[in-house]
């Protein structure tokens, strides 16, 4: 059986291609939110709202700008993982 290339070497997919998003507009911004089951949430990470973890198999959103800013290619480099709560009650 053939090994895998490592994903930081393959094409990036496009951030839009499915899940379930969609746009929302905050005082910072538009941002493309796309929501996280509980199955699907196998890592943890940090929210940026409440600096706390986000543990694996809690419900979750990622989220990114719609338009990165200048120097940024993609919104990929931005994508951030937020407690649900702390999302919806950001500016």
């Amino acid at each position: 059986m053939a090994k895998r290339p490592s994903k930081h070497l393959r094409t990036p997919r496009p951030l839009l291609a499915g899940g379930a998003q969609r746009r929302v507009t905050k005082a910072a911004g538009s941002f493309i939110v796309r929501d996280v089951p509980a199955q699907r949430a196998e890592k943890e990470y940090r929210c940026p709202g409440c600096s706390q973890k986000v543990a694996a198999g809690t419900a979750h959103v990622v989220v990114w700008p719609d338009t990165p800013p200048v120097g940024v290619e993609t919104g990929l480099e931005l994508r951030r993982h937020w407690h649900s709560h702390c999302w919806a009650v950001s500016r």
